[in-house]
């Protein structure tokens, strides 16, 4: 039997078939069209053949396609002002000129969710950049964060390189040092460490074993924040070591484990992207404080101290990394942080509990008062001082500290208690043990904790 083009059979293909296929076209040329505006300023493509691509985009008046066109506006400088002028008319924001003004709006508007071809171009983008990145991009089916804010930093993958288990030396052999300058102090089992903030500043991931507990101090540069998590979980696997990704999240960095790729908010200790996205994990946080190596080093003779043989070539000299950045109010990249309640790089002091968190502005230790209050369950006492970012807190128990009479003693009741890198102890013994936290702009506590 033969079949016509007029039989029902026929009919009913086609009209089954010609949607599903104009869909196809039209995701085609969504693709060529954003193809063309993200990388035509890196591939020389002429202005006529943007103009044309992006008008056709614009055409579509379908919001999916917001996000290519603000990845654009950072690569596309010489597109940027039709491209904004169809990011205004297409969302009716009529502030946002640059970039970073339309990435804010951009994390404020999470129903935007962009178009199915947005991963494979930024794949595209970031492969251009460093090939390392495609671990990365497109982001895992389990990611928690969103694809349209992983930005990059401005460096390849491992360019800011780790260091593992680098090379320590004694104390008196640390002539490098200034008495004044900044060290994470870190004491776990009776090994005491000074990591000068001078190198970490350079390398911003540490992976090391101190008193026989494998650790990570993740420090983010960016968000000012230098956390320090155990690595070994209760599975009998090896301890996770940790690097640096080039990519970031609203001014805070992504690193990656090297056992499984998968990427890690700093700032949390939890995965986000990758074959650990989908785990329950949170990274124990143990306790360091930021003081001067004069401090440090008065309090523990002992200590070991970050050798300047890191293996790597860098300007360790006071403030050669980051001086500028540290010395501005500004960001350098962008993240929403209206409700932070103050200056965005103001530094405070964060402890999260099982339950609540809290944090503490560092000029309250101005003049090393003592901080007596509660988070979640647990009451606290917090010493601190402003001018070296130094604070060390304890539980409390319901008592009320106040300073001592003399250094390292807090008084409560009138009786003296000795303070200790893991407890405050009592006149009878009795020991009230550290509370993990850590010093951090302001901006990234709001972002990432309130």
């Amino acid at each position: 039997m033969k079949i016509g083009l007029g039989h029902p059979l026929v009919l009913a293909f086609v009209l089954f078939t010609a949607p599903v296929a104009a869909q196809q076209d039209e995701a085609t040329d969504v693709r060529r069209h954003s193809r063309t505006v993200v990388l035509g300023g890196l591939s020389g493509v002429p202005p006529t053949a943007i103009e044309y691509a992006l008008s056709q985009l614009h055409g579509r008046r379908q919001t999916d396609i917001v996000p290519t066109l603000i990845l654009a506006l950072r690569y596309n400088r010489q597109a940027a002002e039709p491209l904004v002028a169809v990011l205004s008319a297409m969302t009716g924001e009529t502030e946002a000129r640059t970039w970073f003004d339309w990435m804010l709006w951009q994390e404020a508007h999470p129903e935007i969710a962009p178009h199915p071809s947005f991963p494979k171009i930024k794949h595209e983008l970031l492969t251009s950049l460093d090939p390392n990145f495609g671990r990365f991009i497109p982001l895992g089916p389990d990611a928690a964060i969103r694809v349209e804010e992983v930005v990059w930093g401005g460096v390849a993958v491992d360019g800011i390189p780790a260091l593992t288990n680098p090379a320590m030396i004694p104390a008196a052999e640390a002539d490098y040092l200034i008495p004044g300058e900044l060290v994470f102090g870190i004491e776990i089992g009776g090994d005491a460490r000074a990591y000068p903030l001078r190198i970490l500043d350079w390398h911003e991931m540490l992976n090391d074993v101190i008193g026989g507990v494998p650790v990570s101090l993740a420090y983010c540069t960016l968000c000012g924040a230098g956390i320090l998590f155990e690595t070994a979980m209760d599975d009998g696997e090896e301890p996770f070591t940790f690097g640096s990704s080039g990519l970031l999240y609203r001014s805070n960095k992504l690193m990656f484990d090297r056992q499984t790729g998968s990427l890690w908010n700093q700032f949390t200790g939890r995965p986000v992207s990758g074959p650990l996205a989908a785990e329950d994990i949170e990274l124990p946080i143990r306790p360091v404080e930021i003081t001067s190596w004069r401090d440090w080093a008065g309090r523990h003779p002992e200590t070991t101290v970050l050798s300047l043989d890191t293996g790597h070539a860098r300007d360790y000299a006071p403030g050669a990394a980051y001086a500028h950045y540290f010395n501005s109010p500004d960001l350098m990249f962008p993240a929403l942080a209206e409700d932070a309640g103050g200056p965005l790089k103001d530094y405070v002091f964060g402890i999260r509990t099982a339950g609540g968190a809290k944090a503490w502005p560092l000029k309250n230790f101005r003049d090393g008062s003592v901080v007596n209050d509660t988070v979640g369950l647990v009451d606290v006492v917090l010493i601190g001082r402003e001018m070296t970012r130094t604070v060390r807190a304890y539980r409390r128990d319901g008592r009320t500290f106040e300073p001592g009479r003399e250094p390292e003693t807090l008084l409560s009741g009138g009786e003296t208690w000795r303070v200790g890198d893991d407890a405050l102890t009592g006149p009878g013994g009795e020991k009230l043990p550290r509370v993990a936290g850590h010093v951090a702009f302001r901006f990234a506590w709001a972002a990432f904790v309130q």
